[in-house]
């Protein structure tokens, strides 16, 4: 699941960054509205956490721009004005939750996993998303197939419930690695690969489908049912 930060405070935006990243998160760390413009433009992000005071562009014009170019995309705002108008003014303007400064790191990361588990999806219930019979467990990065929990590590996990979220899509490799990695992590030139493999040797040799010279999909509802 790749987070976009937008932080231009060194030391805050680096504990942010470390500790959403230690809970699995892929993060993108942005320190300008410029920066957070060209961001949103030309990457798929699945959760903003936004500061409300970088430098050249205001935290309000943000969540306008955010509106305009991806309304569905969960944000958090983190601003230093704790004022009862000043919050209602921001969740009128399309925030889903916001920090007053200062915060607590795991607070900051418990608000976004409860921000996810209330989005809607196709198959949603009680913070579970359920494909045949595979569930996924956000915000435990948990597994079950047909009743039993399967062991995965965090990259496997992730590559599948991207697999499963976007399950009417044929996800290119890049697509995938996306959502692994955020900028400046060391991509491994055949990491999904070995992720996909793994995920086939631990589910079904059938669970995801290569589409040669495209990339891959999670089965289809009609096909998970035949899977031993």
């Amino acid at each position: 699941m790749r987070i976009l930060l937008a932080e231009d405070d060194s030391l805050v935006g680096g504990a942010v960054h470390k500790s959403l990243s230690r809970s699995g998160f892929a993060v993108d760390w942005v320190r300008t509205g410029q920066e957070f413009k060209a961001a949103v433009q030309d990457h798929q992000y699945d959760f903003v956490a936004l500061d409300l005071g970088l430098p050249d562009t205001s935290g309000e014009m943000l969540l306008q721009y955010l509106q305009s170019k991806a309304p569905k995309l969960p944000v958090i705002v983190v601003t230093a004005r704790g004022g009862l108008h000043d919050r209602l003014s921001l969740l009128n303007m399309g925030a889903d939750d916001f920090l007053v400064k200062p915060f607590d790191l795991d607070e900051l990361t418990a608000r976004i996993r409860c921000i996810l588990r209330r989005l809607p999806s196709d198959d949603a219930s009680q913070g579970c998303t359920v494909h045949g019979a595979l569930e996924l467990f956000p915000q435990r990065f948990v597994a079950v197939w047909k009743g039993e929990p399967v062991s995965l590590t965090h990259r496997e996990y992730c590559v599948l419930e991207v697999l499963v979220r976007r399950k009417n899509q044929v996800l290119s490799r890049s697509q995938i690695e996306e959502s692994l990695y955020g900028w400046g992590e060391e991509v491994e030139s055949n990491a999904v690969e070995v992720y996909i493999h793994a995920l086939r040797r631990k589910f079904s040799a059938n669970l995801i489908h290569t589409i040669r010279g495209v990339g891959y999909q999670i089965a289809p509802l009609h096909q998970m049912a035949l899977m031993h």
